[in-house]
């Protein structure tokens, strides 16, 4: 039976669900999420699974990872655990260490103190824009459900009864397939707005639509992302868009007016869907979903390369037709305002950023295709990259670039003489004399013979 009805603004009235209903088993828990739940109850401590991992159970979903809430201290979690390591400072958070599966300890949260007591507490702190900086406060297990962000996410999962708490009518949530707050949502905001991300996320990869009342200020607030720091939307958007739902990711974002504080150069090529812009992000979005949904390896450079190359283009035809500089220098420039300018905005580690710059650089060699240098470009490290970067351009824009396309198509995979005979073709075909061979040089009359 569920839980009342939720009203305009959820609010928290524990429903304890027994084994019989919710349908989670054991079977379906990491065994070292298991672990860590015996120890600290055997301790003497309440400890629950949490938030995302009892929402995909309750839908027949593989949870990605599993979180443990206790009413244990960070420092008590550390004594119970040899292979524990505290982290956050925002808030201080548990990791237990098995092997390359990490179970994510926290401590309940509590409400926050007045804004006098604030201001002098070490343990909580806001910007001037509300925004949480510091959240280690710690309460009870009601405290910390209020705190919890959208109601299917204060749901908890107990190993000593086996039942589910649910806090907030999330079970009701996930039978109306609906992201809801819990709280006022534009004060939820103001205190997280990466919460605005989390909801288009949730929405996208649980197929679940926002509740009016949780998406009616997002467009009106979108403007506090830009507050948060870089380094943290640049994990939030891997999150967005190397999840596998990256197509219907990107068009939630565009709806609730978010692209623009995430990507602002790119803002103004968002046009129609028929768009080549728009038809080239999509593609490159649906072939991103296609590898992660087929576990194969993606890159965040890539991405970037496709949301950034029309503002790269613009910004470097700019600056031929306005200095007079050679497409080479325009394009060098080009690409360090364009990463610049979004480094601004959303950090890109240089690990990436120097992936990126090759695959735009690839963008202006691939096209020169004469003598060594077809095989020079073929034996550059990011080649695959930029040739896969090319081949969706020609997908979309045809004409030369898909010929352009085909041709790296067949050469990469052409036997040496096949190689060398499309480069003649090609020299043939673009009018290209052959090279005419070195005159030799006249010997030097010795004097001294």
């Amino acid at each position: 039976m569920l839980g009342k009805a939720s009203t305009s603004q959820p609010g928290i009235s524990a429903v304890t669900v027994p084994r019989s209903e919710h349908g989670i088993s054991r079977d379906d828990i990491s065994e070292n999420a298991l672990k860590v739940l015996y120890r600290l109850n055997k301790a003497g401590y309440q400890a629950y699974l949490v938030g995302g991992c009892v929402r995909d159970l309750m839908l027949g979903m593989k949870p990605k990872d599993f979180d443990v809430v206790t009413n244990a201290t960070p420092e008590q979690i550390k004594e119970q655990f040899y292979n524990c390591r505290l982290i956050g400072r925002r808030f201080r958070l548990a990791h237990i260490v098995f092997g390359r599966e990490v179970i994510e300890v926290a401590t309940f949260r509590g409400h926050h103190p007045g804004e006098e007591e604030e201001s002098s507490a070490s343990h909580a702190r806001r910007n001037e824009h509300g925004h949480l900086t510091r959240d280690n406060v710690f309460g009870s297990i009601e405290e910390d459900a209020e705190r919890r962000d959208f109601t299917f996410n204060a749901m908890y999962y107990s190993v000593v009864d086996f039942a589910v708490i649910d806090f907030a009518n999330g079970r009701q949530a996930i039978e109306k397939r609906e992201v809801d707050l819990i709280g006022d949502p534009q004060e939820r905001y103001r205190e997280d707005p990466v919460r605005m991300l989390r909801a288009i996320r949730f929405a996208a990869k649980l197929n679940m639509t926002i509740s009016p009342r949780t998406a009616s200020p997002i467009k009106e607030m979108a403007g506090l992302l830009t507050n948060i720091p870089p380094a943290r939307l640049f994990e939030e958007t891997l999150k967005l868009f190397i999840s596998g739902n990256g197509v219907e990711t990107f068009k939630l974002l565009q709806a609730h007016g978010l692209i623009e504080p995430l990507f602002p150069q790119l803002s103004g090529f968002l046009k129609a869907d028929s768009s080549r812009e728009m038809q080239f992000i999509y593609r490159v979005l649906e072939n991103t979903d296609a590898r992660v949904n087929n576990e194969q390896r993606v890159t965040p450079a890539f991405l970037y390369a496709a949301l950034l190359w029309y503002p790269l283009e613009e910004y470097a035809q700019k600056m031929m037709s306005e200095s007079g500089l050679s497409a080479h220098d325009a394009y060098n420039i080009a690409m360090s305002e364009v990463v610049r300018k979004q480094t601004q905005r959303i950090m890109i580690p240089k690990r990436f950023s120097t992936v990126i710059r090759d695959i735009w650089m690839l963008q202006q060699r691939l096209p020169r295709r004469f003598g060594r240098r077809a095989f020079q470009i073929l034996a550059h490290p990011k080649f695959r990259a930029g040739y896969d970067f090319l081949l969706l351009r020609g997908e979309i824009e045809g004409g030369d670039l898909l010929e352009l396309a085909d041709w790296w198509t067949q050469f990469q995979d052409a036997h040496p003489a096949q190689q060398k005979k499309m480069l003649t073709t090609l020299r043939n075909k673009e009018g290209g004399a052959p090279h005419k061979p070195r005159r030799k040089r006249k010997p030097r009359n010795n004097d001294n013979a």
